[in-house]
């Protein structure tokens, strides 16, 4: 095996990545040396690749990007059971302590040391990634490649829609980014009654309508209270899906949720907003924060989904070469796309 390997390295404090040849990673004692197939490209990443005030902030300069990736088990360390050369895996892209209260108790997913992967340590847009054997999950190779390169997305898609029962629910989502477009094809599998997404975006409300979405709504043009009496809906939304992170759609949402209802926040705000307590405390409503990926029942759930036919295939809209990453990139922050592959072997 040579060792160097090309990857996508965050080289300079501006816009935009560099490919470069830099060294294959040491696997260590209980690590997992994995050969990237395919990688997609998260809202994450476009934050660093802009070079934004959030990345800024919280990303180191010369590290290798991506967490959201396919491959196969190159090597593995001496201390590693359970792997074999060859086999299909991705990987949870939280590396937790182990040692702290919540990861004791089975909740590394709210790990007080949690370092990510592609942001405080080198990540996946690269011909090779090594992880702890610990955070390795292996993929049944029945699956679609392109669609498992995005199951860390999936996953927060799956995390943030099935924490509360939406059996016969209403559903809310604000933001039709790819995880709130996989939401909705979620909470459709999982038995929701009427699900609406919101966005200024028509191209990713189109998409949404394609996964499952009951009604779409471009806020520019039309207001969410209209479509109560259109849903045959009396009180309100009973579960609601903030994805945007944007402070008028959850002030929206939570003046449309029912007394009690529940409402899940993942879309992650850019700057302080001003809430109106007063009308979540009249209401009742259960407002609970989500971060990452159930570790690790939610991989399972994802699989499981997959497995009983959830599609989604069509979220994919744009297919590239690694080296032709600036192309991904450029339909990523143009608005007009769903998920976008790269592939490390092409």
């Amino acid at each position: 095996m040579e060792n160097m390997m090309d990857a996508l390295v965050k080289e300079k404090p501006c816009t935009g990545f560099v490919l470069k040849k830099v060294p294959i990673p040491e696997v260590g004692i209980n690590d997992v040396l994995i050969k990237v197939h395919k990688t997609s490209i998260c809202g994450t990443d476009v934050h660093i690749y802009n070079w934004d005030q959030w990345a800024q902030k919280n990303v180191k300069v010369g590290i290798i990007v991506g967490h959201e990736y396919v491959g196969e088990v190159a090597d593995f360390g001496k201390g590693v059971t359970g792997f074999e050369i060859g086999e299909r895996v991705s990987g949870e892209g939280h590396i937790v302590c182990g040692h702290c209260r919540n990861c004791r108790a089975g909740n590394g997913q709210w790990c007080e040391n949690t370092i990510g992967v592609g942001v405080q340590r080198d990540g996946a847009f690269a011909e090779y990634i090594c992880i702890p054997a610990s955070n390795v999950i292996k993929i049944d190779p029945r699956y679609d490649e392109e669609v498992v390169s995005f199951f860390d997305a999936f996953g927060n898609a799956t995390h943030t829609s099935l924490l509360f029962d939406v059996v016969g629910e209403d559903v809310l989502i604000t933001g039709a980014g790819p995880i709130g477009i996989m939401s909705a094809a979620i909470c459709r599998q999982n038995g929701a009654r009427n699900i609406v997404v919101t966005d200024l975006n028509d191209f990713r409300l189109d998409l949404a309508k394609k996964m499952g979405a009951t009604k779409t709504i471009n806020i520019k043009r039309e207001n969410i209270e209209d479509c109560h009496k259109e849903l045959r809906m009396r009180e309100g939304f009973d579960v609601g899906l903030e994805m945007s992170g944007s402070a008028s759609a959850l002030e929206s949402m939570i003046k449309n949720m029912r007394n009690g209802g529940k409402i899940a926040l993942l879309g992650i705000q850019s700057k302080p907003s001003e809430m109106n307590f007063n009308k979540i405390i009249f209401k009742g409503l259960t407002l609970v924060g989500v971060y990452g990926r159930r570790m690790y029942e939610t991989w399972y759930k994802m699989q499981t989904m997959i497995d009983i036919g959830l599609d989604l295939t069509p979220l994919i809209t744009h297919r590239y070469s690694y080296r032709e990453f600036d192309k991904g990139f450029e339909a990523m922050n143009s608005g007009l796309s769903g998920k976008v592959v790269l592939d490390w072997r092409k």
